[in-house]
């Protein structure tokens, strides 16, 4: 069994994804999306495997003690949801901005909104930003 995680950087267009999502609705959330995690990391977006726009990149070692990367920040406009990837423990660290936030549910490290009109936009940008900051804090990161 293989170690290497299939998610990986691709060098695909962000833009002809964005373009390509069906929804849209979906669509405009995910351009929204783009714009709201370029300002907050001041990185530019990438594909990570066929459906998650990255910004930035966290490094770690596996269980096994093997180095792994994974984005800062991302995001990926699903068909029933956009999914932000925020760091582990954030409904329980921050439960200030999970009330103020609006509709959602939660996953391990998957916050998974409706629309993003649905949402209270300056929760989800302090979340994130949360999220970044606590990411940089315990591990290394960069573009």
């Amino acid at each position: 069994m293989s170690s290497e995680p299939k998610t990986r950087p691709t060098g695909a267009s962000v833009d002809d994804f964005i373009a390509s999502v069906d929804h849209p609705g979906r669509r405009e959330d995910a351009k929204v999306a783009v714009q709201l995690l370029r300002e907050i990391t001041g990185w530019e977006p990438e594909m990570w495997g066929p459906s998650i726009v990255g910004f930035g990149r966290y490094y770690y070692d596996d269980p096994r003690g093997k180095p792994q990367e994974w984005p800062a920040m991302g995001f990926s406009p699903r068909k029933a949801n956009m999914v932000f990837y925020l760091t582990p423990g954030y409904e329980t660290k921050r439960p200030d901005l999970m009330e103020r936030l609006g509709k959602y549910k939660l996953g391990a490290s998957c916050l998974y909104l409706g629309r993003l009109s649905d949402v209270d936009m300056d929760a989800l940008r302090e979340l994130s930003e949360w999220s970044l900051a606590t990411t940089k804090a315990k591990y290394r990161t960069g573009p």
